[in-house]
């Protein structure tokens, strides 16, 4: 059986083990985590492309060794013009293409804000050369193309290959290129050198600002200059839910993070301990398809919610759902959002300063189009946006769309401080509450937790199906349990990327380090 693994100093967890490394060599040059982040995420663009990158959104998580945990919400609004009536001859916003990338990208803005933070935590900055250079030389000298960017250039490649950018930038003569090649990315290389020698600001007030507005402009996007301009990435405070085992956080609105709690909190009295894997799974189901009810009755932009959205965490909140649950017979629900290419990243370090850390850039390639002269691919989370005027999600210029990242961290009461998370849409707050009750509540080993078969409630990438999905690994009697409570089932692989890519370190009382990564990436979990 595999074992996490455990280090005295500094941890690193993410999907790809590159990244990892990268974090890994910051934290041993006397650099914080947060700034460990910062190089994993630089890293993590390049080397995962067809899951996140410099053109998308990202949300901190920050955990101190003491005092109150900060989130940092790193996600743009619509651009000044998106407006409906720029989108009258759409049913819905497209997912591709340049209608599709109609939101400012604010993860780099996040990488400022969390540097920021680090600087008034005391640390001694590292410099944005050191920080950045494992990413510059990756994206100058090449990376090793992983199964998961093949498999999805291939798979995608009908509806993207006439996307702005796309096949100068992704194909290699013409074709997707083959796992194990060598793939390049010039122009990103000169766009992070840029990042390294002006600063983060540069992306939204600077040289390159201004050469990716020009781009705009000519493949006629929604977002202009002025809308860079006025980006800004913002420090919030996280919502916290009580839980027996201790509290446990995540991120506000417009994030998904009160359903990940929700889950946890309505489960919180459902006699998980005592549960074989079939109710184990049928009732984290049940919990999560009334957490969704939630999550599609309240959450958007912030400054448009009037809801206390920490109230609805409190026990007199969630009781009312608990007892709605039937172990007996499974609920019908609706449709769920559906899926997101996504990573999700941990850092602590010997301090005990922990980052949980979420970059995204949605669906696969995003939007498909990149920016001329940067080779930065942009996102298409405006997708999340509805045309309806009425709908909750309603499209409107400087507006924030939903955002289904959520980047989780838990203060157990026996002291351990745990950060976890995964990618993948519908799935993170499922795969969150897998890892959670698997190993605080069911006392499973950290790395088993989340080796061990999962779930989905909802869609997986290309498909329409809002079927519960097991991987294949679970036992047929399972299968049948779940199928007699009336689920209805549907068989992924054994090892399954529709479950998204977890990860999770824990840091021990003792200050010792144990980390986790998901076999179902090319990740790591790096220490020493």
């Amino acid at each position: 059986m595999q074992q996490s693994n455990m280090a005295p100093q500094g941890m690193a967890v993410t999907p790809h083990h590159l990244a990892s490394e990268s974090a890994l060599r910051i934290l041993r040059a006397g650099g914080n985590a947060i700034e460990a982040m910062v190089a994993a995420a630089a890293t993590i663009a390049v080397v995962y492309p067809h899951m996140n990158g410099l053109g998308g959104d990202g949300f901190w998580l920050i955990v101190p060794p003491e005092g109150e945990p900060v989130a940092i919400d790193a996600s743009g609004a619509a651009g000044s013009l998106a407006t409906p009536d720029a989108y009258r001859q759409y049913q819905t916003i497209p997912h591709r293409g340049p209608q599709a990338a109609l939101t400012v990208a604010g993860t780099v803005s996040g990488w400022q804000e969390a540097l920021a933070f680090s600087a008034e935590l005391g640390a001694v900055p590292q410099p944005l050369e050191q920080l950045l250079q494992d990413a510059i030389h990756y994206a100058a000298e090449g990376i090793p193309v992983t199964a998961s960017q093949a498999a999805a250039t291939r798979s995608k490649l009908a509806e993207l290959i006439d996307r702005p950018g796309f096949a100068a930038t992704f194909l290699v003569n013409g074709a997707p290129p083959a796992a194990a090649s060598r793939f390049v990315q010039p122009d990103l290389a000169q766009t992070l050198k840029t990042l390294a020698r002006q600063g983060m600001d540069s992306f939204y007030r600077g040289e390159l600002a201004e050469k990716m507005a020009s781009g705009m402009r000519d493949l006629a996007l929604p977002v202009t200059l002025a809308d860079l301009h006025q980006h800004r990435a913002r420090r919030c405070t996280p919502l916290r839910l009580r839980h027996r085992y201790g509290d446990v956080y995540n991120l506000p609105p417009p994030t998904q993070g009160l359903v990940s709690l929700a889950i946890l909190g309505i489960t919180d009295g459902l006699q998980l301990e005592q549960c074989d894997d079939a109710q184990h799974i049928h009732r984290i189901v049940e919990a999560t398809k009334q957490a969704f009810s939630l999550r599609d009755r309240y959450i958007t932009d912030p400054q448009a919610i009037s809801a206390d959205i920490q109230q609805l965490l409190s026990e007199t909140a969630l009781q009312p759902l608990a007892a709605q649950i039937d172990v007996t017979q499974a609920a019908p629900w609706g449709k769920g959002k559906g899926p997101g290419d996504t990573v999700w990243m941990g850092v602590t370090d010997s301090s005990g300063l922990s980052v949980s850390f979420i970059q995204s850039i949605y669906h696969e390639f995003g939007s498909g189009v990149v920016l001329p002269g940067t080779g930065i691919i942009w996102q298409n989370r405006g997708a999340a946006f509805s045309l309806d005027p009425d709908h909750l999600l309603a499209l409107a210029p400087g507006k924030q769309p939903f955002h289904t990242l959520n980047p989780a961290a838990a203060r157990l009461h026996d002291g351990r401080t745990l950060i976890y998370g995964s990618m993948g849409g519908d799935g993170q707050p499922q795969t969150q509450a897998a890892i959670f009750t698997r190993y605080v509540m069911r006392q499973m080993p950290l790395q088993q937790a989340i080796n061990a078969p999962r779930w989905l409630l909802g869609r997986t990438w290309g498909q329409s199906s809002d079927a519960l999905k097991l991987e294949g690994r679970i036992d047929a009697g399972t299968v049948a349990a779940l199928q007699a409570l009336g689920h209805e089932v549907e068989m992924l692989p054994d090892f399954s990327e529709a479950v998204g890519h977890a990860g999770a370190i824990v840091r021990h009382p003792n200050g010792m380090l144990e980390g986790a990564f998901d076999v179902r990436s090319n990740g790591s979990a790096a220490g020493f």
